[in-house]
């Protein structure tokens, strides 16, 4: 039996909320639940490859190698003056509703 998906949206650019974001993406992933993390307004700093506030962001690559799905909400890139290619490789740019359908009945938390 498949686990419903874990929804996590990321507002807040703070190292301390990108941090518990990342850890609760892992360890849902670790656990076997397909994982959705969406960042906006100032979280979308967090896929910023070269975000300098998660030091070394090994967090954020173990959730990637488990399989976290990233979205980067689009109208934030536009808000936060932040460029497709200032991203990390694995960053999906979309929306709202995308993110929605993914996650379908899954769970949803918000950090």
């Amino acid at each position: 039996m498949q686990s419903e998906p874990l929804g996590i949206i990321l507002l807040s650019g703070s190292h301390d909320r990108a941090h518990f974001a990342f850890s609760l993406a892992a360890a849902a992933a670790a656990l076997g639940r397909p994982v959705i993390l969406f960042a906006s307004n100032q979280g979308i700093r967090a896929l910023c490859a070269d975000w300098p506030a998660l030091d070394g962001a090994a967090l954020r690559a173990a959730s990637l190698e488990l399989g976290v799905r990233v979205l980067a909400c689009e109208t934030a890139l536009k808000a936060e003056a932040i460029s497709e290619a200032d991203l990390l490789p694995e960053a999906e740019i979309t929306g709202l509703a995308s993110f929605l359908v993914a996650v379908g009945v899954g769970q949803i938390t918000s950090i």
